[in-house]
C-alpha cells in the first residue's frame, strides 16, 4: 500500500474489503452450482480466460480487427455461463 493520507488509506481498505466480499459471493454461487472450487481455484480459472485482438491489414485506411476469446475448458465454460460473462465478451 503506497498511500499516506488517512482518506486514501480508508478508500484502499474499502476497495480491498469490497473485492473480498465479491469474491466470497462468487465462491458461494459456484458451490451452489455444484462446482467444488476454492477462491484461489476460481480466480485461477477466470484468470486463464483471455481475449485476443487480431489485426488484418487492409488496402486502404485502418486495418481490420477481430476480437475473440481464447478456447475455454469445461470449467471455464461453466463459469462464463454461471456469471453471464458472455455479455462482456466480444461477439463471435
Amino acid at each position: 500500500m503506497f498511500h499516506w493520507t488517512d482518506q486514501k488509506i480508508t478508500v484502499h481498505l474499502f476497495c480491498c474489503v469490497l473485492a473480498l466480499s465479491v469474491l466470497r459471493l462468487m465462491v458461494r454461487e459456484v458451490r451452489r452450482a455444484g462446482l467444488d472450487m476454492s477462491a484461489n481455484d476460481l480466480l485461477h480459472e477466470l484468470r486463464k480466460l483471455q481475449e485476443t485482438v487480431l489485426l488484418y491489414p487492409s488496402t486502404g485506411g485502418r486495418p481490420r480487427t477481430r476480437r475473440m476469446l481464447t478456447e475455454m475448458n469445461d470449467t471455464q465454460r461453466q463459469l462464463v455461463d454461471l456469471f453471464g460473462l458472455e455479455a462482456f465478451a466480444p461477439p463471435s
